[in-house]
């Protein structure tokens, strides 16, 4: 990688050993590539060396290199002039996205308007009446009526869902307002200004709230990665080059 060809050499020794009591350990000559200079971190908050973009669907950093400085090799600099990139990553696209969330949320999920506080505990085994839906609940959202279940099945809304008698355990049962799954599951509910706004498990949101799901999140949060700042072209030489100097 281009980026890394300026980084000094210095001796590493690999593992646990150490060069003590008379044993010989051979080191090995490394780029120290954790090596840090701020050069182009002094120039983030002066805008007259930058630039806003955004990035589209699908385009990769190389690309995106060539097309604002006529050469793939300078997509190291969107990493450094964007923390967020370098620390979350470049943005997925849509395709892609979505299979990380089905893969993050792969369970069943339904909304009840009762009280949950000593019912349908984690562990215990929840049954669809009509949906033929059977499945463990792992994990219950009181503010939100919500209820994530690690069934094969998905239960249907207006059913009415038990949990299985079992040992000791009191069976209880609860209408299905609705069901989903759980990547389409909500997270929270937003008013029309985006403010995370608390409801009544007991009411539902009502109209005027936004539902937000965890797919949702996640689109927002690829999307913050979309809106960056790149070097101008008219700069990316001489920075590039400063930060060179600064590494070797």
């Amino acid at each position: 990688m281009r980026f890394f060809n300026k980084f000094p050499y210095t001796p590493y020794i690999f593992g646990d050993d150490e060069d003590i009591g008379g044993k010989v350990v051979t080191s090995v000559f490394m780029q120290d590539i954790s090596l840090y200079v701020d050069v182009i971190d002094q120039i983030k908050d002066n805008i007259s060396f930058y630039q806003e973009y955004y990035i589209q669907e699908n385009e990769r950093p190389d690309q995106l290199s060539q097309k604002i400085y006529g050469a793939p090799h300078y997509h190291w600099t969107f990493f450094m002039m964007n923390d967020k990139l370098r620390e979350r990553g470049w943005p997925l696209n849509s395709d892609k996205l979505f299979e990380i969330a089905k893969r993050d949320f792969p369970n069943q999920g339904f909304v009840t308007r009762i009280d949950m506080t000593n019912k349908f505990l984690p562990g215990q085994v929840a049954v669809g009446s009509q949906s033929g839906g059977r499945g463990i609940i792992l994990r219950r959202h009181l503010d939100l009526g919500l209820v994530i279940v690690s069934s094969a099945r998905s239960f249907k809304a207006g059913e009415i869902i038990s949990t299985a008698a079992i040992a000791d355990q009191t069976p209880y049962a609860a209408r299905a307002e609705s069901t989903m799954l759980e990547y389409n599951a909500p997270h929270h509910y937003e008013d029309g200004a985006g403010n995370y706004v608390d409801i009544d498990p007991y009411q539902g949101p009502g109209a005027q709230l936004v539902e937000i799901t965890n797919y949702d999140r996640y689109v927002r949060k690829n999307e913050e990665l979309r809106e960056i700042i790149v070097i101008k072209p008219e700069a990316i030489r001489e920075i590039t080059s400063l930060f060179e100097q600064a590494i070797s």
